[in-house]
């Protein structure tokens, strides 16, 4: 159908609701989509058959959908995009947006609902998304006309990849994607209540940079914020003009070179000592774009007691949320601290007895295991595949003891280098994650850390991978366990292994054979070696079955509620 535009004299070709979402990814550089169809979607996929914009790739379940569209965005730096359908289609999606917001990562997801007509009618597959998605999402879309949904859409890419980075979801009714409209996508989106800042206050960075140069102990203290911002370069620059060690949080590996000699590492829960210390004896704490999680700052009243407090964020709920700021700086990391670096004297030697003290502590707990060759250590595995893998490798992980160990000891170099759950700790997210890695960056080998718990709760994924050649290296630290509740267990529970025992576990070969790809069980270190470089020979998804000490701890830790200094530093058996 055709309309007459009496004013341009033009004749505009009106097109339905399902052509609209095409167009719209189109303008917005959309080149790939992760989905899982269904009856209220069924006009969105009948459009995707007919379109040649984007790539679509068929998951085999929703949860792997949004899991593999954040995997996408975290290596990319693009918004992911998802597609799935009404009721449980959509409920099964949702620990994807939980996992995405958590970590502040950019997604939209586009659902289907029931007919506008039918809503609130109990209808088949009908589910209140929006009132569900609500709180596990940076903001969400019920679109009510066909006339709105260009201006959603546009407003939906907008609100994910600003500010700070969060998912966008738009629930559209099946009725709205069947209607005909005009297709006029706005080139500017102006949203009265939401204008990030993205310029710091001159006076307070000021301020910030005379605490800074006054300061005997300070400490930069890294987060997900300074990945988001793109911020790498300009905090290596201004660390080698100042000299002020860092730590990192989970979500930060890798904005520093684990090589680089002022940063001491992992801070936290299961951080390094020298980081923790760091912590608990600077006299200024200078905060890049991190949010003072629990699994940081241990009990808040004894955190960084003797600091004075620097926050950066783009986000302003984030600030003196947790930790209250002396100089809290509302504004985009890499603005701000070029900004900074300019105010900020370049004098390391001020700082060079405090770095003396860190590396005391370094050298009185570094990060170290008690290898063996009488049974695999988790952490040798994690090493090992570092130098068989390359630097140029991407690292993703499920969640457990096999995710802390490659935060201890893989050898980040850069940023988006490590796709991980942090905030909500998601099992099941390495393998879809890992695929939608593998689809941004195709020419890297990609590697998905895992345990034998968490892989098999999107296990299906590898029949995408085998179906879309998009192969991913799944190497199990098998231990039989559910190994993180396991060790919780063992320290605070008197070794009542409750439900947490899984020593009958499927054959991984086979499974990887069926699903197209290949499999290994290892037992020795030459088994390991030679697998891993089978298995990335083979080009195709493998499954590496690496048969761990079922016993290894992930040490340092610190208890719950307890203080951050207060290190867990030795296992049970060795005390």
């Amino acid at each position: 159908m055709c309309i007459r535009d009496r004013k341009a004299k033009v004749m505009i070709k009106q097109i339905s609701g399902s052509q609209m979402i095409s167009e719209a990814l189109h303008e917005e550089g959309v080149e790939i989509v992760f989905g899982y169809p269904g009856g209220a979607a069924l006009n969105i996929y009948d459009e995707t058959y007919k379109q040649t914009y984007f790539k679509h790739v068929l998951v085999r379940h929703e949860q792997a959908a949004v899991h593999a569209a954040d995997g996408y965005a975290r290596v990319s730096g693009k918004v992911g995009v998802a597609f799935v359908t009404s009721g449980p289609g959509f409920t099964n999606a949702v620990t994807g947006l939980a996992t995405a917001y958590s970590d502040s990562i950019p997604v939209v997801l586009i659902s289907g609902q029931v007919p506008t007509f039918m809503i609130g009618t109990d209808a088949f597959q009908e589910i209140d998304a929006v009132g569900i998605s609500r709180p596990c999402v940076k903001h969400n879309f019920l679109v009510n006309s066909v006339e709105e949904l260009p201006r959603i859409i546009k407003e939906a890419f907008y609100i994910a990849r600003s500010g700070r980075p969060g998912p966008v979801h738009i629930d559209i009714p099946k009725n709205v994607t069947s209607r005909l409209g005009d297709f006029v996508y706005p080139k500017e989106i102006s949203i009265p209540s939401y204008k990030p800042t993205y310029k710091g206050n001159s006076k307070q960075i000021k301020k910030a940079a005379a605490a800074i140069n006054e300061a005997k102990r300070p400490l930069l203290y890294i987060g997900g914020g300074a990945v988001a911002s793109n911020a790498s370069e300009i905090i290596r620059k201004f660390m080698k003009k100042t000299g002020i060690p860092a730590v990192e949080t989970l979500m930060a590996l890798g904005v520093l070179d684990a090589k680089d000699k002022l940063n001491l590492g992992m801070a936290g829960m299961h951080g390094s000592y020298a980081s923790n210390m760091a912590l608990s004896e600077c006299d200024l704490l200078i905060s890049l774009g991190a949010r003072f999680c629990d699994r940081v700052t241990g009990r808040t009243d004894e955190f960084a007691k003797h600091a004075k407090i620097i926050h950066i964020d783009i986000d302003p709920s984030s600030i003196s949320k947790i930790i209250n700021a002396h100089y809290p700086i509302v504004g985009d990391l890499t603005n701000v601290l070029s900004e900074l670096y300019e105010e900020v004297k370049g004098e390391p030697k001020n700082y060079a007895p405090w770095r003396e003290i860190l590396d005391r502590y370094q050298k009185l707990n570094p990060l170290g295991y008690t290898d063996s060759d009488k049974v695999l250590k988790p952490q040798w595995v994690v090493e090992e595949t570092a130098k068989i893998v390359g630097p140029e490798a991407i690292i993703a992980t499920d969640v457990g003891q096999h995710q802390m160990w490659v935060a201890q000891f893989y050898p980040f170099n850069r940023p988006r280098q490590l796709v991980t759950s942090g905030g909500l700790g998601t099992m099941g997210y390495g393998l879809p994650a890992a695929i939608g890695a593998k689809c941004a960056k195709p020419e890297h080998l990609v590697v998905n850390f895992t345990g034998d718990g968490s892989i098999l709760m999107n296990i299906q994924e590898l029949m995408t991978a085998y179906e879309t050649n998009v192969p991913v290296i799944n190497i199990i630290l098998n231990n039989n366990f559910l190994g993180m509740v396991r060790q919780w267990q063992t320290f605070f529970y008197e070794k009542r292994y409750s439900s947490t025992d899984l020593s009958l576990q499927p054959d991984f070969v086979k499974i990887a054979e069926g699903f197209g790809g290949v499999g290994f069980v290892c037992k020795s270190k030459d088994e390991f070696k030679k697998a891993l470089k089978e298995a990335i020979k083979s080009k195709k998804s493998a499954l590496i079955d690496v048969r761990i000490d079922r016993f290894e701890d992930v040490l340092p830790m610190v208890p719950a509620g307890a203080a951050i200094y207060n290190m867990i530093l030795k296992s049970k058996e060795e005390k």
